[in-house]
This record gives C-alpha cells, sequence and structure tokens, in this order.
C-alpha cells in the first residue's frame, strides 16, 4: 500500500476552527473522538476562532507561528486539522512545524484503515487512500523533482515523482477492477435473494448509534461493536426468521459522519448498495445526543448520495437509558 499510516499513540495536536457558517463548522467533541478513535494522544486541543482562510496555511500567519512554537513545546509528531486542507497548505504547514499534517479526511481515512477487516474492506480503504494521496506525492519527493544529472543519469527519463504517479495509477486500476469483481459477486448474492423472495433490513444511522449492538441483540451475533466513532466497517448480513413474516435478510452497514468525505462514499459506495437495494431501512438514531437532528440530516444526506432516500425507513431511537430523567 503506498499510504503510510504510522502506528497510534502518537503526540498530536488538533486544529480546530470555529466557524460562523453551521453547514461549514465542524463539531469539536466530534473531532476528538475522532482523533481518540485513531488512537492519538493528544497533547493540545488549539482552537482557531473564524477567519478568513488564506491560501498558503488557511489560517493566519500569526497563528501559524504560536501553532509552531506549541508544536515544540509539547514536542508533537503530528498536527491534524478539523478542516480540509489542499496539498499546499499541508506541504507549507509541514515546513514549518517541522512535523507531518493532516487534515479531517486524513484522519478519517486512518480510522477506516484501521478497522478494515474483510478483502473487500481493505481494498476499498485502500483505493480511497491512493485518490486522496494522489495530489499530495510532491510532499515526499520535493528534492527530486528534476531529472537527475550524472553519470547515468542524463538524458529522458522519468523523476520519481511521474514513475510514482505512474505506479499509482496502475494500483488503482488494478483495486478498481477487483472491486468490480466484487461488485458482481455482491449482486448476484442480491438478485439470489430476490428470486427466493426474501426481503432485506438495512441498519443504517450515524457513526455510534448503536447499530452493531443492536444487530448483535437481534440477530445473537458477535458482531465487533464498541464505544467509538467507526466501529463497523465492514457489512455484516444475517439471515433472521420473523413471526408471521418468514425469513429476512439483515444486514448492519458502515455508520455516516457528517461531511463524510466524499472520496470514501465513492470507495464504498459497493457496500453502501447494500442499503440503496434494501426493502426497508432501519435508521437508528442516538436519542441521547444533543445534535441529533443534525445527525438526522447527514444521514439522509449520504442517503441521497447513493440513491437510498426514497426507500421506507423506520426511524429507532437507541440509548433512550442515557437519557436524563427516563
Amino acid at each position: 500500500m503506498f499510504f503510510e499510516r504510522h502506528g497510534g499513540g502518537e503526540r498530536v495536536i488538533l486544529v480546530h476552527l470555529d466557524g460562523q457558517d453551521p453547514e461549514a463548522r465542524e463539531d469539536p467533541q466530534e473531532f476528538q473522538e475522532l482523533a481518540n478513535s485513531a488512537g492519538a494522544e493528544t497533547v493540545a486541543f488549539f482552537n482557531v476562532p473564524r477567519h478568513r482562510p488564506t491560501a498558503k496555511y488557511l489560517i493566519g500567519s500569526g497563528k501559524v507561528e504560536e501553532l509552531r512554537d506549541l508544536v515544540k513545546a509539547e514536542e508533537a509528531d503530528l498536527v491534524i486539522f478539523n478542516h480540509i486542507l489542499t496539498p499546499s497548505q499541508e506541504r507549507n504547514l509541514e515546513r514549518v512545524f517541522e512535523c507531518r499534517v493532516i487534515d479531517r479526511t486524513g484522519l478519517i481515512l486512518d480510522i477506516f484503515a484501521q478497522r478494515a477487516r474483510t478483502h473487500e474492506g481493505k481494498l476499498q480503504v485502500e483505493l480511497a487512500q491512493l485518490d486522496h494521496m494522489s495530489t499530495r506525492l510532491v510532499r515526499g519527493w520535493t528534492h527530486l523533482e528534476r531529472q537527475g544529472g550524472g553519470i547515468g543519469m542524463r538524458g529522458p527519463g522519468e523523476t520519481q515523482l511521474e514513475t510514482d504517479r505512474r505506479l499509482l495509477r496502475v494500483r488503482l486500476r488494478q483495486i478498481k477492477g477487483r472491486l468490480e469483481k466484487v461488485r458482481s459477486q455482491r449482486e448476484q448474492s442480491r438478485r439470489g435473494r430476490m428470486r427466493a423472495d426474501i426481503p432485506t433490513v438495512s441498519l443504517v444511522g450515524y457513526t455510534n448509534a448503536g447499530k452493531s449492538t443492536l444487530f448483535n441483540n437481534v440477530t445473537k451475533s458477535d458482531v465487533y461493536a464498541a464505544d467509538q466513532l467507526f466501529a463497523t466497517l465492514d457489512p455484516t448480513l444475517r439471515r433472521l426468521d420473523l413471526d408471521d413474516l418468514g425469513p429476512i435478510v439483515l444486514a448492519d452497514t458502515v455508520g455516516f459522519i457528517r461531511h463524510l468525505p466524499h472520496k470514501l462514499v465513492e470507495a464504498f459506495r459497493s457496500t453502501l448498495e447494500e442499503s440503496s437495494n434494501s426493502d426497508l431501512l432501519l435508521h437508528v438514531i442516538d436519542a441521547a445526543e444533543p445534535d441529533r437532528m443534525l445527525q438526522i440530516e447527514q444521514v439522509m444526506v449520504v442517503l441521497g448520495e447513493i440513491g437510498a432516500q426514497d426507500l421506507p425507513i423506520l426511524e429507532v431511537y437507541n440509548k433512550l437509558d442515557l437519557l436524563e430523567g427516563v
């Protein structure tokens, strides 16, 4: 895999941008939970008031200097922005901080890389990582931008950067081809269930809403479930016999999140299609979450992206035991 994922336990500084625009603003608590899910050791949380984004650093030069001093004081290994950074902004910030810098998309990709367990899941994660990395290849090869000179190095040929880009394109084609085979197999399974007239019910919802715990309780399964974001990544299907209805197939799917990176939606389209081809969606909602209405809206946005917004949806409110006064 081209994408280099370092081990957990890194000393991390989290940078959160307060936004006046509610559509663009991210949740700082969710950001902290994402970092925890990735195994980060958060040594500082740096809040930046709303500002005019700059092309070079995203944040102002004064804040960049404050962050540089904080990175040195805390001996941080990594700085994570709760915002989307351009490749040039990442490179510019890395030069100043002298440590790695990633954005929200990179953080979510790392979590997905840790959670993927099946062959298909790993391929989907690698596809998203390579797609994300394709615009960031220059980061590690700035000194090799030009063809080197000297004996054996003169004349036409590829720079290291060009070689990497070519190899990356080859790997992308290979992964897409393998995923297409998986999609065909999944489609054959769906057609088989349709011929047998077995309806499919999919659990959908915001990440950490409790879908896998509900799935395990209903199907008597032992699917991995934990109180963390994106505990479930690979879809799981179980046959379930219901009184007065007969057999159904219940599917546990990956959770959604606010501003889910489009690369992930594209990479996991074959998995998400399990939901779009269902007969009924059970939308599991965390009743104890203060921002549950925003989470409901975000789930509907992703369902719209995969063409499942018009399917019958039954809302299931979970975690009622965590509500005060209940």
